[in-house]
């Protein structure tokens, strides 16, 4: 039986691994224009003395809304400018960009501290279309069913077209004990089928681990979360006490979570130095994390799976690993989130999420949009037992691996 190694229970809506990174915050405020426009209620902040845009248009709007709309007079002024704001996010095109109001803000701090409820499921956003990135192990949307690269066509009576990520994942959140119903399309399907999902508090495991006959470990890693690199370091120190010949590092339906993490991951695998990945600002700037960790398995053969569920910092350890180790990849593509986020703060408490950079592989990859093509792509079917077609060819590939190493070994 596999080791369970720290697991974290969450009450998780959708289990939203936060796999961005947080800078410092904070903006620097120009010189006030001339002319300034009082709105009661509403606090009036300096503007940048870069903007050139006539704000006249934006206020000629406001008053039209205000007097004539069938509402305008029951629609608060906060409300009004926390549309705005919303609409000024969303012209970026960016679903990975959202303007969080002051409550929504505090449900994200929540979700971050682990403490929401629901489906545990990992959704994104693709050519404009809602789909599952990956569901949590045992989660109630993987025993409903639901799998990786699902659209949700629906959201109980909500169509999802045109809905942001943010305002999705809302929709799908709920008390625990409440259900949802999604409709969901998928390309087997020979029309969208209904899933109803009862919302609950969801047990998140970090890491499973077993070594199997030949000396091989088997290392399941299901999430990038601050738990993870005492739970790998945790495995790995009885494992090569032990003694090990290589590692199947399964990295199937990990949507990812901390870059920090992924950089510490790799610096088991990669000499000191080695470059695992870079972030590539808007100016063309590049930022570059390199492996820093005790290589204490720079030498030991190892194949990494992955699938269209390991996204984000799965999709860089996998991709630097192959990059700088040329270990093999072996599954289906991945899903190709390799965007920063940042996390500004606005002075009323609520937040604008906002992308920032682009993470680029050793190679030169960009992660987004793009993922990862397996070396060996390898259709996924369940075998008898605890296994399946993908993960008997990684063994494959790995025993050839460790002979070849042996073979190279004999010969020095």
């Amino acid at each position: 039986m596999p080791h369970k190694i720290l697991k974290i229970i969450v009450v998780a809506a959708i289990f939203v691994f936060v796999g961005f990174a947080v800078f410092n915050l904070g903006a620097d405020y120009g010189k006030k224009r001339g002319r300034t426009i009082i709105v009661e209620g509403v606090k009036n902040i300096e503007l940048s003395e870069n903007v050139s845009a006539d704000f006249g248009l934006f206020w000629e709007a406001w008053n039209q809304l205000k007097e004539f709309h069938i509402r305008g007079e029951e629609i608060s002024e906060e409300d009004f400018i926390y549309g705005a704001i919303e609409g000024l996010v969303e012209s970026l095109d960016d679903s990975y960009s959202v303007f969080l109001n002051p409550s929504d803000a505090d449900k994200f701090q929540e979700d971050i501290n682990g403490s929401f409820s629901g489906i545990g499921a990992e959704i994104g956003i693709r050519e404009k279309r809602l789909l599952v990135i990956s569901p949590l192990k045992d989660s109630p949307a993987e025993r409903a069913g639901l799998k990786s690269g699902d659209f949700i066509l629906q959201i109980d009576e909500t169509l999802s077209d045109g809905l942001s990520l943010d305002e999705a994942v809302k929709r799908i959140r709920g008390e625990r004990g409440t259900s949802v119903t999604l409709l969901i399309s998928r390309e087997k399907f020979t029309e969208p089928r209904e899933f109803k999902i009862t919302r609950e508090d969801i047990v998140v495991p970090t890491l499973d681990w077993e070594i199997k006959d030949g000396g091989i470990m088997y290392v399941q890693l299901y999430s990038f979360n601050q738990n993870a690199s005492l739970a790998f370091y945790d495995a790995m120190i009885p494992a090569l006490q032990r003694g090990i010949r290589g590692i199947v590092l399964d990295l199937r339906n990990n949507p990812g979570g901390f870059l920090e993490v992924s950089v510490d991951l790799a610096g088991w695998f990669l000499e000191r130095g080695q470059l695992v990945v870079a972030e590539e600002w808007r100016m063309g700037e590049k930022l570059e994390l390199f492996a820093h960790g005790n290589e204490a398995l720079k030498r030991i053969p190892v194949v990494a799976l992955v699938n269209e569920g390991s996204a984000s910092a799965s999709e860089i350890l996998a991709g630097a690993l192959r990059d700088q180790r040329e270990i093999k990849l072996v599954g289906a593509k991945t899903f190709g989130k390799g965007t920063v986020q940042q996390i500004k703060d606005l002075s009323d408490g609520s937040i604008i999420k906002l992308t920032v950079a682009h993470w680029l592989l050793p190679s030169g990859l960009l992660i987004e949009g793009n993922g990862l093509v397996p070396d060996y792509e390898v259709e996924f079917k369940e075998l008898n037992g605890d296994t399946d077609t993908q993960l008997e060819k990684a063994f494959e590939v790995l025993k050839a691996e460790i002979a070849s190493s042996r073979t190279i070994f004999l010969l020095q």
